[in-house]
């Protein structure tokens, strides 16, 4: 097995021969990487070759990407393939095919070749490292082939470094053993899913559903009896809460101050697998090995699975973290679901005393301060071929629900000069939004939901419904691109004689994170042998709600296909997940000595 040590004293030659069939049929990537050495890490090690691979010429990844054989192509027919690439065909089950299967694989093949002009390339050993199989590959052969060139270009060279990553692990014998460990526990945590889902084998868990309950009873289970953590409770609101109370060689000391950290385990209609559960299965992971060793850290760590974070069965969201803050409206107990069932009835159902929701809220002096895991939910990380982000600020928002009314008419009598059209004043103002969006960094401006009430094909629109959202890093750059939007809505329908309403909805303001806690994880990305990026966070976080009372901060993890997320396409590696749960360890291990 090799060695960072043996690398580190190669000569350029020794060292492009020990990492031959990394990447396929290109040495020239191991030799020009040569010059970065020393490496501190293996994670140091595959960053450099990415970035020797981003830094070269066109040319060259085009001839990377060709250099790969197709999946099930001639090469596996004729045994012409790398060892490498026969092991993971293989792995997937290629080799294997019927003779239907095979000959669908070929059509695909000629296909995505007379689109691309380049084969197509998958990381057949998969995200978890055990191998895809082969109906996997050929939906995701299918799926792919509906993307844009420049994009299937990029994804081709990301599943080439996945391919590198894997290769790279078995040359130096290394196993992600933690990151595969938090990688199963999603997939056991989403067997639990709500009828009517279950049965296509897709995922949704929303507040004290059946699914849900179990969901909140399997990390309660697993905190008590997998992990060691000392209390473990379901708390009136449905939390799930675990405390590994800090200490010394002599015991624990269940006074200590604390560190919360967590996120929710509810999730949207059809969802993904790590929104949200991330945050709670990474530090159940830390405390887990710090039980195994015996060892206490001078503050506690308090695990919370929230119970709502998405606002799906009610409309009452991060209900489970605004409990804990003193912020739960008691309100919200009289909401119904879609079949009418009243919140308050939903949580008798789950045996929760709604009489002790206010004894929640936490005394805050006890707390060190709030972090979070969290998938990036966007393609950021994903473009830029890195595992970890460092958030900088949880974006505020505003959003708005409208309508442009005009006059309904004869889309073939109503000459251009005399029409009120709702939709064409609606098209104005999205262009608007976007252009607003646009000119400030991380401004975002979006329209949503658009939509012509009644519409005809031949009739001139007279209504037009919409949404507006608006998310800055600051509440200043919030207000005023969305006092801009407000304007320029009002402008569009003076000129175009329309009427407007503009309704409200939802305002939440920016959360920037704690500057001390931000270079925490900074410095414990930076351990890793990982690059340092900062970047906001466009979607809300259950750290918003606790950055009301205590300092927070966030750490991203990159999800694979462009980052998708509250889709069942969401997805992350184990050894991305491996460096998320060792930057949390450096990031524990960090504060133990900043106390002591």
């Amino acid at each position: 097995m090799l060695t960072l040590e043996q690398l580190n004293n190669a000569t350029q030659a020794e060292f492009t021969a020990m990492l031959d069939g990394v990447y396929e049929h290109s040495p020239w990537i191991a030799e020009q990487t040569w010059h970065a050495r020393p490496f501190s890490s293996l994670a140091q090690l595959k960053r450099s070759l990415i970035e020797t691979l981003r830094e070269s010429p066109q040319e060259a990844r085009l001839g990377l990407i060709k250099a790969h054989p197709e999946l099930a192509g001639k090469a596996m027919v004729t045994k012409s393939l790398t060892a490498e690439s026969t092991n993971e065909q293989s792995k997937a089950g290629l080799t294997d095919c019927t003779p239907e299967e095979f000959e669908r694989i070929q059509k695909l093949n000629a296909d995505y070749n007379a689109k691309f002009g380049f084969p197509f390339i998958l990381a057949v050993r998969g995200p978890r490292g055990l191998g895809m199989n082969r109906y996997e590959i050929m939906a995701t052969f299918s799926r792919r082939l509906g993307n844009p060139v420049e994009f299937e270009f990029d994804e081709a060279l990301r599943n080439i470094h996945r391919i590198a990553e894997i290769r790279l692990n078995d040359k130096f014998g290394t196993e992600p053993t933690l990151g595969n460990l938090v990688w199963d526990w999603h997939e056991q945590l989403a067997c639990h899913s709500e009828p009517g889902y279950a049965e296509r084998g897709e995922l949704c868990v929303t507040y004290l559903t059946d699914a849900h309950r179990a969901c909140a009873r399997e990390l309660a289970d697993r905190m008590r009896n997998e992990c060691g953590f000392d209390e473990v409770t379901i708390d009136a609101v449905g939390n799930v809460v675990g405390v590994y109370h800090g200490g010394n060689e002599q015991g624990a000391d269940p006074q200590a101050k604390r560190l919360m950290t967590g996120s929710h385990y509810d999730t949207v209609r059809n969802g993904g697998k790590y929104d949200g559960r991330l945050g709670i299965l990474v530090p159940m992971a830390c405390v887990r090995e710090l039980h195994l060793a015996g060892r206490r850290l001078p503050y506690g760590i308090e695990v919370i699975g929230f119970a709502e974070e998405e606002g799906q069965r009610y409309k009452a969201t991060f209900l489970g973290s605004g409990a804990l803050t003193g912020e739960f409206n008691k309100g919200w107990l009289d909401q119904v679901d879609a079949n009418g069932v009243p919140m308050r009835a939903a949580m008798a159902n789950a045996d929760l005393d709604i009489s002790t929701i206010d004894a929640l809220k936490r005394d805050v002096s006890r707390y060190l301060g709030f972090i979070e895991t969290h998938i990036e939910q966007g393609p950021v990380l994903n473009a830029l071929d890195l595992p970890l982000g460092i958030v900088t600020s949880i974006n505020g928002s505003v959003r708005y629900v409208g309508q442009i009314t005009g006059m309904a008419s004869h889309a073939g009598t109503t000459p251009m000069t005399m029409r009120r059209d709702a939709a064409a004043a609606a098209a104005e103002l999205v262009l608007y939004a976007e252009k607003r969006g646009g000119a400030v960094e991380d401004l975002v401006a979006t329209v949503g939901m658009l939509e012509v009430p009644n519409g005809s094909i031949n009739v001139v629109p007279g209504r037009c419904r919409f949404s507006l959202d608006v998310r800055a890093t600051t509440n200043d750059v919030r207000d005023a691109a969305a006092e801009d939007i407000r304007n320029e809505l009002k402008a569009i329908c003076e000129r175009r004689g329309l009427q407007y309403t503009l309704e409200e909805t939802m305002q939440a303001d920016a959360a920037p994170c704690a500057p001390e806690w931000r270079l925490r994880w900074e410095s414990a990305v930076e351990a890793l042998g990982l690059p340092v990026f900062r970047m906001p966070s466009g979607a809300g976080h259950d750290a918003m709600m606790l950055h009301r009372v205590m300092p927070q901060a966030m750490l991203f993890l990159r999800g694979l296909n462009a980052g998708i997320s509250h889709n069942p396409l969401e997805s992350v590696t184990n050894d991305d997940t491996e460096l998320c749960v060792r930057a949390f360890q450096n990031l524990l291990n960090q504060l133990a000595s900043d106390l002591t």
